[in-house]
């Protein structure tokens, strides 16, 4: 199999991870903070949080930080997967000459 269809293969793949559970989920995307606090407000609903966030964000600035997060670990673990790569691909090189 080629190149080029080893790609186009990955690229439907990954247009798929991305439309696919947004066309099938119905509902609203919730973060796991929100989920906990519904759930600790059912079990005990005179429970008192022991600290308060020092400033309320609105809901697109934290998806905007999460969304940096998320590409900052990305870029982070594809430079270092990229390093490790062409480290080890200058070794067979070196290895081949000697």
């Amino acid at each position: 199999m080629s190149n080029k269809w080893k790609n186009g293969l990955m690229l439907l793949a990954v247009i798929l991870l991305v439309v696919l559970p947004l066309l099938l989920v119905n509902g609203e995307f919730g973060g796991a903070d929100d989920a906990a606090e519904g759930v600790i407000t059912e079990i005990d609903p005179g429970y008192e949080p022991w600290f308060k966030p020092l400033t309320e964000l609105p809901g697109e600035t934290e998806s905007m930080l999460f969304a940096l997060q998320a590409a900052i670990g990305a870029g982070v673990i594809g430079y270092s997967i990229g390093l490790l790569k062409g480290r080890q691909d200058r070794r067979k090189l070196n290895d081949q000459k000697n």
